[in-house]
């Protein structure tokens, strides 16, 4: 395994730190006071230095090699260290249009939308002009396991009729979201719970289409882009809206889920990095009991500790990175399953050790971390929970075994 970072990608590197130096950092305050000004729309400012990281070249960074014009043409691995260097900022990898949920909807559109398709919904996500919106998860089933989903996708004529109830579709609230894919039932007594589910494009516009309320997590609205509960009443879009035919939902949610887990975990390493650089920071400059804060031997523990926590998720996420640019996202389930399970957890140790040296400036709105923190304990959650990469990873690990 080779991890060293090529001359493409440490040019790429250096160009985005200098990025986030110059506009990023310096704008956290007034992105947040623009925010809470315009709760559900985008910024003015995230549009101004959207069209900066443009002109640069900093754009659509997360795309692989086969995914044509709009490409970067990074591999995973290649986009890994980029990935981390934006999580260390909750909204950069906007920015750069590398922001789910619209990053797994064009690679979704890419992958297996029609040409139509993508002409309508894919090349404005391209190019930034809109968001989208990704419609799975239901508040009255267990949706970690997509086959439970009771959402009804049922042919009409030349429409489909969607009916059902989602909660916690991020980004479903902001007005620049125009587009959702909603995953559904098209076939529910098929024997064969795997092909029950289909997905389809829904326009936010279609009348039936009601965003109920912002979910809070742990307080958080997460404006603008928010985490809806949507309702869909006897909602009626062409047939053509269809995603790659009927009875391929499973299949298509688990080709979108893989490049999109690996991209949260390396997000959380640079969150977790981020705080630990906050955590030096603060104990070389913080006096207690009249000596520097750095002289404590358990201070020097935690940061002892958060420092071989980081570099061993960084390590695992570059090795299945690697693993899904050479052998495939099939291949490489059990290391994105561990990273999945690894990383958020990582992320929160080493915010937890951050917040407590930070004492109660750490849990207030004066640093990224109490935020910070909201976010990768939702991500335990997000993209399936632990327990569900759990047992799956352990199903597998053992059937090898199997005589």
């Amino acid at each position: 395994m080779n991890f060293e970072y090529s001359e493409k990608v440490e040019g790429l590197l250096n160009q985005l730190r200098a990025f986030m130096d110059e506009f990023v950092y310096p704008n956290e305050d007034s992105m947040n006071k623009q925010i809470a000004e315009h709760q559900w729309s985008t910024p003015p400012l995230m549009e101004e230095l959207k069209a900066k990281a443009k002109a640069q070249g900093l754009w659509n960074l997360f795309l692989p090699l086969n995914y044509g014009e709009y490409s970067a043409g990074l591999t995973n691995l290649e986009y890994a260290p980029l990935a981390e260097e934006m999580g260390k900022v909750a909204w950069a990898p906007e920015v750069f249009n590398c922001a789910a949920p619209d990053t797994g909807n064009m690679e979704l559109l890419a992958k297996y939308g029609s040409e139509a398709q993508k002409k309508r919904w894919l090349v404005p996500l391209l190019a930034g002009e809109i968001r989208s919106a990704f419609a799975m998860t239901e508040p009255d089933v267990a949706s970690s396991d997509a086959t439970n989903i009771e959402t009804l996708i049922e042919r009409d004529g030349d429409d489909y009729v969607i009916t059902g109830k989602k909660f916690y579709i991020s980004g479903a609230c902001r007005q620049q979201c125009q587009i959702m894919i909603v995953m559904g039932k098209t076939d529910p007594t098929n024997d064969n719970r795997y092909v029950q589910q289909s997905q389809i494009l829904v326009p936010m516009n279609t009348p039936g289409v009601t965003v109920v309320r912002p979910m809070k997590v742990f307080g958080y609205n997460d404006a603008p882009e928010g985490h809806a509960e949507v309702i869909f009443d006897k909602v009626r879009v062409p047939a053509d809206n269809i995603i790659a035919g009927e009875g391929r939902g499973f299949e298509i949610a688990q080709g979108r889920l893989g490049p999109g887990r690996i991209h949260h975990c390396m997000r959380s390493v640079g969150a977790a990095q981020r705080a630990l650089d906050m955590m030096c920071k603060r104990v070389n400059e913080r006096t207690v009991f009249g000596q520097p804060m750095s002289k404590l031997q358990s201070i020097r523990e935690d940061i002892a500790t958060s420092a071989c926590q980081v570099e061993q998720a960084r390590l695992l996420t570059l090795k299945a990175a690697q693993k899904m640019d050479l052998a495939g996202n099939k291949a490489a389930q059990d290391l994105i399953a561990m990273i999945k399970i690894v990383a958020p957890n990582m992320a929160l140790d080493v915010l937890d050790r951050a917040i407590q040296i930070h004492g109660a400036q750490g849990v207030s709105q004066d640093t990224f971390l109490a935020h910070m923190y909201a976010g990768q304990r939702t991500l335990r959650l997000a993209d399936g929970p632990d327990q569900v990469h759990m047992m799956q990873l352990g199903r597998n690990l053992a059937a090898k075994h199997a005589l």
